[in-house]
């Protein structure tokens, strides 16, 4: 039996979409949730029975692909349609990889390695059940990857131009990858002087031999200019073109990687680092010229591909542009921590480089021995990084999957939501969702809360008495307390500038609170105060 098949690849495609999903709702029972994922609830709630323009909201909410993704799973389930995204994205992801392992080599062995890695290692299925947009990010990486090599095999344009366009879809799925650019301008460059035709083998010397001939020179010339236009201009203009929407819109360029309101991560990134780099406690791993060393420890494989590509120097340049990738998102975004996605990038591009040239390989079966062994190695680094993560949200998910404990900040979350719920269906909330975006997320009905999207909202935040009935507030103990308006000391500073207002608290947890906004005339209609 082939399972290298179209047929069979599509049945083991359909397996790993239940296998994902049994998952993703096994997580979802246990109240598994993270922010993106609730990030994007939030907004396409919004999109969909917001009231007022919600323009704004449907067009630079960030990142743009994955958040449209998650659209066409609405109508089954609000909370459920980014984990029914990402397990089925994933289980596409599969089947793109083993389609071209099965057009390459003809051989069962390879597609079953890229089986069990989709099966058993944790990146993977944390990328499947979280409902994160890391499986849109693999998939353009794996794309953008692929076409290069099948350039750098045919010289046709048309692989460069593919390669160009999946570059624009890894941009807006993580901004962070239009910093993948720099690193290759010296790379086209080798590219172009290999592509002369000259008896020279050596780069150094073809360059030379270019730049003393004005034929060549010339020559070298267009077609590097050429490839710098058809790799590049779509992306550059693609992120020139939406930057000047968002100025247009929101008056800020940068609006959708710098608002809280466009993008999930601009706060927690940031607040995750802080918690974890003032914990006595602990260490930083991530220390600059180790991340490399990091990265072979988790997809030893990639060591198998440089080694495969070792007679061709600007290929083995292909595979370590992402090497110099993060080190330099370690020195540009100190402040943040590598996330998880970033390790997954270099498992996904050294199978790709296996397959590109396992052909080559005299001994398979010694060879798929070798790959079996960095599999089940990389089986374990997957784990042992996912479950020592930096970031927060990568060990509350091994939490939450082995030690099947709910999460207490989600079931909190849920909590208010449901006391939201319960309200009067014409009682009016005040919600700044630029953190409370993880209760507006579990809310059944979004047209009585007033958040900052609408018109009314500054209105209402200078007179609630006048717009809203209940506020909901973050309390000091609130670790996204000084990121909005709705505190503590909002609370403090309307009941002195409204002589005939007050609160009231109607129900509290550890990190938010809920008002009841009243006049001095009606306080003696308040109900008792539900804690918990």
């Amino acid at each position: 039996m082939k399972i290298a098949d179209s047929v069979y690849l599509f049945i083991i495609t359909i397996f790993l979409v239940v296998y994902y999903l049994v998952c993703a709702v096994y997580l979802n029972k246990l109240n598994y949730y993270n922010h993106e994922s609730l990030f994007y609830i939030e907004k396409t709630k919004i999109v969909f029975e917001g009231l007022g323009n919600r323009l704004k909201t449907m067009g630079l909410t960030a990142p743009l692909v994955p958040f449209y993704a998650t659209f066409m799973f609405m109508p089954l389930s609000y909370t459920l349609a980014p984990a029914l995204a990402s397990a089925i994205g994933t289980a596409v992801l599969f089947n793109i990889m083993a389609s071209t392992a099965a057009k390459r080599l003809k051989d069962n062995g390879y597609v079953l390695l890229l089986l069990v890695i989709f099966l058993f290692h944790p990146g993977i299925i944390y990328t499947a059940a979280s409902g994160k947009s890391i499986y849109l990010i693999l998939i353009f990486l794996f794309l953008f990857f692929l076409n290069l090599f099948k350039f750098y095999r045919s010289n046709t344009t048309f692989h460069v131009s593919i390669a160009s366009i999946s570059l624009v879809g890894l941009i807006f799925c993580d901004y962070k990858f239009v910093w993948l650019t720099l690193f290759f301008l010296p790379l086209i460059l080798a590219i172009t002087i290999h592509s002369l035709n000259l008896s020279e083998k050596e780069s150094i010397f073809r360059l030379f031999i270019s730049f003393n001939s004005p034929s060549l020179r010339r020559k070298l010339a267009n077609k590097t200019f050429a490839l710098y236009i058809i790799l590049f201009s779509l992306p550059l203009v693609a992120v020139l073109c939406y930057k000047l929407l968002n100025l247009t819109h929101a008056s800020d360029l940068n609006y959708f990687s710098e608002s809280p309101y466009a993008t999930w991560n601009v706060l927690i990134d940031k607040l995750s680092f802080d918690q974890q780099s003032t914990n006595t406690y602990y260490q930083i791993p991530e220390i600059s010229l180790l991340l490399s060393a990091r990265v072979v420890l988790f997809a030893p494989m990639i060591v198998i591909a440089i080694y495969l590509f070792r007679e061709s120097t600007y290929q083995v340049l292909t595979i370590l542009i992402p090497f110099a990738f993060i080190e330099f998102l370690h020195i540009k975004y100190d402040k943040v921590f590598l996330s998880y996605q970033y390790y997954l990038i270099f498992m996904i591009l050294a199978y790709l480089c296996v397959v590109m040239k396992a052909h080559t390989v005299k001994n398979q079966r010694m060879f798929k021995l070798l790959l079996l062994a960095a599999v089940l190695v990389q089986l374990y680094a997957g784990w042992y990084y996912l479950r020592n993560s930096s970031v927060d949200e990568e060990k509350k998910f091994t939490k939450v999957l082995v030690d099947r404990t709910e999460e207490n900040i989600d079931t909190e979350n849920i909590d208010i939501a449901n006391y939201l719920n319960s309200l009067p269906v014409d009682a009016h909330v005040l919600v700044d969702d630029a953190i409370a975006y993880p209760i507006v997320a579990f809310v059944k009905d979004i047209k009585p809360i007033i958040m900052p999207y609408e018109g009314s909202f500054l209105s209402a935040l200078e007179s609630p008495d006048k717009y809203v009935d209940y506020i909901v507030v973050s309390t000091a103990r609130n670790a996204e307390s000084g990121y909005t308006q709705l505190n503590n000391k909002y609370i403090t500073i309307i009941r002195r500038n409204i002589s005939n207002l007050n609160f009231r608290k109607v129900y509290e947890t550890d990190n938010w609170t809920v008002y009841r906004v009243i006049t001095n005339a009606t306080g003696s209609e308040f109900g008792r105060v539900v804690s918990r």
